[in-house]
C-alpha cells in the first residue's frame, strides 16, 4: 500500500467529485466513491500513521485497517456526516485511534513492530533509510510522550498533518480556542526539548 495513489476506475461522466460529494455517496455505500477517496488520501493517511507509530510495518497496517473500517462502516450505513470540505481530517483522526489501539496492543504482548522484513520495500537497497528514519521517529514520539495526549493529538494533526484549526476542532468535537490553548500549552512544555524547532512555525 506505500506511496499508492489510484482513483479507481469506472468514475462517472463529467466534474471531478469533491471529496463532500463522494462523502454523500460512500454514506450510500458507493464503491467508487470509496475507492477514490482512497486514492486521493491514503498516501497522507499512510505518512500520518508512520508519524504517530515510528513505524513504517505498522503504518500500513493501520492504513488498511482504517480504510477498512470506513468500508465497513459504510455497508452498514453507520458513516457520519461530513461537515468539511475535505474528508482528510477525518480520515487522519481516524487513523491515530487505529495507530494508537495497535501500539496498545503491541505493548500488551510485548512485540516490537520493527522488523526489516516487513519494513523494507522488496526489491529495494533502502533498509537503512527506512530504519533510520525510523529510529528518530520514535526518538520524536518519546519526546511527545512527556505531555498529555490531548496536546499531543493537536501537535499531530497541526504540525505534521498541516490541518487548519478549524478542522482540527471539528474532528476532535471541541471548540477553535481548545485546540488553540492545547497548542500552546504543548509547545510550552516542550520549548526546552530537541524537537522544539520542530514547532516554531506551528499556530
Amino acid at each position: 500500500m506505500r506511496g499508492e495513489e489510484t482513483a479507481g476506475s469506472n468514475a462517472p461522466a463529467g466534474a471531478e467529485p469533491t471529496d463532500a460529494d463522494l462523502w454523500v455517496r460512500l454514506r450510500a455505500g458507493d464503491e467508487y466513491a470509496f475507492r477514490t477517496l482512497f486514492g486521493r488520501h491514503n498516501k497522507a493517511v499512510y505518512n500520518f500513521a508512520f508519524r504517530h507509530s515510528a513505524s513504517w510495518s505498522m503504518a500500513e497496517d493501520v492504513t488498511q485497517a482504517t480504510f477498512t473500517t470506513l468500508w465497513r462502516r459504510a455497508c452498514e450505513g453507520t458513516v457520519d456526516d461530513l461537515h468539511l470540505e475535505s474528508a482528510r481530517p477525518v480520515l487522519l483522526s481516524m487513523a491515530r485511534n487505529e495507530a494508537s489501539n495497535a501500539l496498545r496492543s503491541a505493548k500488551r504482548h510485548l512485540r516490537l513492530v520493527d522488523r526489516v522484513e516487513s519494513v523494507t520495500p522488496k526489491g529495494t537497497d533502502n533498509t537503512e533509510r527506512w530504519l533510520a528514519e525510523e529510529k528518530e521517529m520514535g526518538h520524536i514520539n518519546d519526546v511527545l510522550g512527556r505531555i498529555p495526549d490531548n496536546q499531543r493529538a493537536v501537535i499531530e494533526l497541526v504540525a505534521w498533518a498541516g490541518l487548519e484549526m478549524s478542522e482540527v476542532a471539528q474532528v476532535l468535537g471541541v471548540p477553535v480556542g481548545t485546540v488553540k490553548s492545547r497548542l500552546n500549552r504543548a509547545r510550552s512544555k516542550l520549548a526546552t526539548t530537541e524537537i522544539a524547532q520542530l514547532l516554531g512555525g506551528v499556530g
